[in-house]
């Protein structure tokens, strides 16, 4: 949404992946070698503090766009061109079908006309992106057209936090879709089946959680909840009578107590486990689907100790904690430690370093 054919454009270039979440900054670099596999040059994090940003909005613009240039330094990245995402809430996407053979400017000029339809603000309010999905089923004369568009403080937002930090935003994609794209790759080393399978990705944010339920490119199902990791931090401040500050350092240390697994985890585990499962259960009574083939978890909960095993427990489905990186080389500016540990987080920042290679 920055120019447009930006959203979905193609770029060869050098490029940074940025994802802001709600309790981290995180950056991913990726290239490729001279056999076409992917390498993994960079991936870093940097910690945002409780409330710099609340639901995809900035709140505290100076104290973010200084933990992306902190970030940006240790990571030791030279590449300034960046790709950044905003959150699904903050866009508007349609999917229309327009007349096949039209000029670039023929289908601008009939986006800007049918995007009046479905955008509730003035279209000079927002910024708009278009690109061609390709043939329409329903007529060989025709073409789908995907529109994206978000109003335009939003998108300032996250080029001016790109500027503070030395980056240019040459891309702005939606969160949903670059989380897609890593799954998409992932999915190619599967094995082959008839049909493609039906996989619900969980996202696991720290107050705010999404699914998305995909079969190939088509996604089926998204909805979005209120709860995550956060409830864990509340849970042991609670029970140890400590800060949530305090909480969240032992949470993401290790160091707790003895009793900790029994007393705090394992109720925890049973009731995300539950929710994931009610989700589901969601998407099963609005769909004419009975069953997903595979389960992933993504985010800073997915990794929770026993939380895999006891989703594929309850809900008779393989689960798995989600590994963007899975299938491809190391550079040698990458942690290995702290990334095998942390992978899961990454998985929207590595769909915005996929951007790169888009053709």
């Amino acid at each position: 949404m920055v120019s447009a054919g930006s959203l979905f454009g193609s770029r060869q270039q050098p490029l940074l992946g940025i994802d802001i979440s709600a309790s981290s900054v995180k950056l991913v670099e990726l290239s490729g070698n001279r056999a076409g596999k992917l390498v993994l040059e960079r991936a870093a994090v940097e910690r945002l503090e409780k409330g710099w940003v609340s639901e995809g909005n900035i709140e505290n613009f100076d104290e973010v766009a200084e933990a992306l240039r902190r970030l940006v330094k240790k990571s030791g990245a030279r590449t300034r061109q960046a790709a950044l995402a905003l959150p699904s809430s903050a866009v508007i996407t349609r999917r229309i079908v327009l007349p096949a053979g039209l000029s670039e400017e023929e289908l601008e000029i009939q986006v800007e006309s049918e995007a009046g339809h479905y955008i509730p603000f003035a279209l000079d309010e927002v910024s708009l992106d278009f690109c061609v999905v390709g043939p329409s089923k329903h007529s060989s004369d025709d073409v789908d057209v995907l529109i994206a568009a978000s109003r335009k403080d939003k998108v300032q937002d996250r080029q001016g936090l790109a500027e503070a930090a030395g980056l240019k935003a040459v891309i702005l994609d939606v969160e949903s879709y670059a989380s897609r794209l890593a799954v998409a790759r992932l999915a190619q080393t599967w094995p082959k089946t008839a049909e493609a399978p039906i996989v619900a990705v969980f996202e696991l944010g720290a107050s705010t959680s999404t699914l998305q339920v995909m079969q190939g490119e088509e996604v089926l199902f998204e909805r979005e909840q209120s709860f995550g990791g956060a409830q864990l931090t509340q849970s042991i401040a609670r029970h140890y009578g400590i800060s949530s500050e305090e909480a969240e350092n032992k949470k993401r240390n290790g160091d707790t107590p003895d009793d900790y697994r029994v007393a705090v985890l394992r109720p925890f585990v049973n009731n995300l486990t539950q929710e994931i499962a009610r989700s589901l259960q969601f998407f099963y009574s609005s769909s004419p689907y009975s069953a997903v083939d595979r389960i992933l978890l993504a985010g800073g909960t997915a990794a929770v100790e026993g939380l895999a095993p006891a989703v594929t427990q309850s809900t008779e489905t393989a689960c798995q904690v989600v590994n963007p990186f899975e299938g491809m080389e190391m550079g040698g500016g990458v942690r290995m430690k702290s990334l095998m540990r942390e992978a899961s987080t990454y998985l929207t920042a590595c769909g915005l370093a996929l951007r790169r290679f888009d053709k």
